[in-house]
């Protein structure tokens, strides 16, 4: 009995083409905050990006890094990233931020990969100080950068959409406002 030859598989689903491997180093090591933003949390691994250095940013609350020769960045790096969520990370991440192709090894292997990561747009900021700290962060800031991350989503789904910054800024504004009815000692 002859048999009909069966049709070739399907394709790879077009995410595995356009799949991106993103080193993250602040607000997106959360799971939540990643969550919040690209509706999953893909696969992630600790990682080190050699050359870096993760600033504090004045008046903000989530970190820069720049090159700095013999510094390292300890951070995550998701895999499987689509597209779709890499154009989203874009719009997250906003002018402040370059999206770059770096180096990074993994923590557990010491593997090398290429990763996109962003980087603070600005060398030469004078606001950059110090060293960024996700443990300290999550305990003083990752309640409201969440409540902030939320508006930046909901505020992405309308027409006339604000940045990131501009989300970031007018919920700062919001929350260093006395409350309504309190006096303002002058």
């Amino acid at each position: 009995m002859a048999t009909t030859p069966q049709p070739p598989p399907p394709p790879a689903p077009a995410a595995a083409a356009g799949a991106h491997t993103v080193f993250v180093y602040g607000s997106l090591m959360a799971d939540e905050v990643v969550r919040t933003i690209l509706k999953r949390v893909p696969p992630a691994a600790p990682a080190l990006l050699p050359n870096y250095h993760r600033f504090n940013i004045k008046g903000r609350i989530y970190p820069a890094i720049l090159p700095v020769e013999s510094k390292k960045v300890a951070g995550m790096v998701m895999t499987g990233v689509t597209d779709e969520e890499l154009q989203i990370l874009d719009a997250f991440e906003d002018v402040e931020y370059t999206r770059t192709r770096v180096d990074i090894s993994l923590a557990d292997s010491s593997d090398k990969m290429l990763a996109d990561a962003y980087v603070w747009s600005d060398a030469e900021d004078p606001n950059l100080y110090g060293e960024w700290d996700f443990e300290e962060w999550k305990k003083l800031h990752m309640k409201d950068f969440l409540a902030m991350t939320n508006g930046f989503m909901h505020e992405l789904e309308q027409p006339e959409s604000k940045t990131r910054v501009e989300t970031y800024e007018s919920f700062m504004q919001q929350h260093e406002q006395p409350a309504p009815g309190t006096q303002v000692e002058g």
